[in-house]
């Protein structure tokens, strides 16, 4: 061994040019609430989330819509989640946009963390006893909350509900959700509705993307102490507002 090796100078220089490890683990998170559904951890320390679709080319050469997958990273840009619709053919094909689907979510070792569930149902304001709705799972199974259509004529708008049923957040859209070269946000509202905690935002992809594929990315942010079972109800609210709202068969 030589004896540069022996410098301790040596040595604490070669410590700090180590890589740093990018994915994100249950280590790197302290001071996690207890009774967290597994994987639901890496969200505790984050207040915004970005979500990026996956072009699939064989809707972009055939014009079928296959199952959405999806990529959920941090706001450093590390993966955290995979995320994968998994529906019929023939329900993507007829039902388009309005489809029910399960969405499963899952870290990188495979292991489910989140599972979404939306039911057949309109959206429009002439059927009001029919409206969106998506429950969202912990991988155990427990119910984490549900986002519900509130019925209004023209600005889009959300109940955002615990497991337990109660109304905690609220989410208002645009009245036009059709921007060009533009996001389009959704704001998510305290409970009496005056007071802006976060959004969802639909990023402008560009021309091409934007004309010829329903690829889309997204980004949400609400506070850092909200309760983390609420953070994965909003990335549920996300998936939901991207189906009713930018998932364009036609294209």
């Amino acid at each position: 061994m030589s004896k540069v090796q022996h410098d301790p100078y040596y040595n604490q220089q070669m410590h700090m040019q180590m890589p740093i490890q990018m994915q994100p683990t249950a280590q790197q998170f302290s001071a996690v609430p207890l009774n967290v559904p597994y994987g639901l951890e890496y969200l505790a320390h984050l207040d915004q989330i970005f979500v990026k679709q996956k072009i699939e080319a064989l809707e972009v050469i055939l014009g079928c819509e296959t199952n959405n997958k999806y990529i959920v990273k941090d706001a450093a840009g590390r993966d955290m989640f995979t995320a994968k619709e998994s529906t019929d053919f023939c329900t993507r094909q007829c039902c388009g946009n309005i489809r029910p689907f399960d969405l499963l979510i899952k870290d990188f070792s495979g292991q489910e963390v989140i599972h979404l569930t939306r039911p057949l149902a309109c959206g429009s304001c002439c059927f009001p006893c029919c409206l969106q709705s998506i429950q969202i799972f912990a991988g155990n199974g427990e119910l984490l909350g549900t986002i519900e259509q509130v019925w209004t004529f023209w600005i889009p708008k959300y109940l955002v509900k615990n497991g337990n049923g109660e109304v905690v957040l609220k989410i208002e859209g645009p009245c036009c959700t059709c921007a060009c070269c533009a996001d389009v946000d959704f704001k998510i509202l305290s409970v009496s509705g005056d007071i802006e905690v976060g959004r969802i935002s639909k990023k402008w992809s560009g021309l091409l993307k934007e004309a010829f594929t329903d690829a889309d990315n997204f980004g949400i942010t609400f506070p850092m102490d909200l309760d983390v079972k609420m953070k994965a109800v909003m990335l549920g609210a996300l998936f939901l507002i991207d189906f009713m709202f930018f998932e364009h068969t036609e294209n």
